[in-house]
């Protein structure tokens, strides 16, 4: 066999043993522009996700929020107005006392 004989051969031998490899090759850019074009997708979901969040969500949050405050005034002045009516109530009860208390001594005297 002459040397251009045995480099054919190598050759050829080289060319069955790189195929599969090439194939393989093929095969794993074709993965991985799938992957990369999912990938796409999410990062574009996350950012819509993410715009939701700030627009959306954050907005209601605050506005959950504001009403809560609103209703935390009306129960410390629910409360106040509770007390101050509570008080005076404590003094009618103190002044019926003293003229029940009165009207007795009257009927006993």
């Amino acid at each position: 066999m002459t040397d251009n004989e045995l480099l054919l051969a190598l050759s050829n031998m080289m060319d069955e043993k790189l195929k599969p490899l090439q194939d393989d090759i093929g095969t794993m850019q074709n993965s991985i522009t799938t992957i990369e074009t999912n990938l796409d997708d999410i990062s574009r979901k996350v950012t819509a996700l993410e715009m939701t969040l700030e627009n959306e969500v954050n907005h209601n949050i605050m506005v959950i929020a504001e009403g809560h405050l609103d209703l935390s005034r009306k129960l410390d002045e629910s409360i106040r107005i509770s007390s101050d009516i509570k008080a005076k109530q404590e003094l009618q009860d103190i002044y019926i006392n003293r003229h029940e208390n009165k009207l007795k001594i009257k009927d006993i005297s």
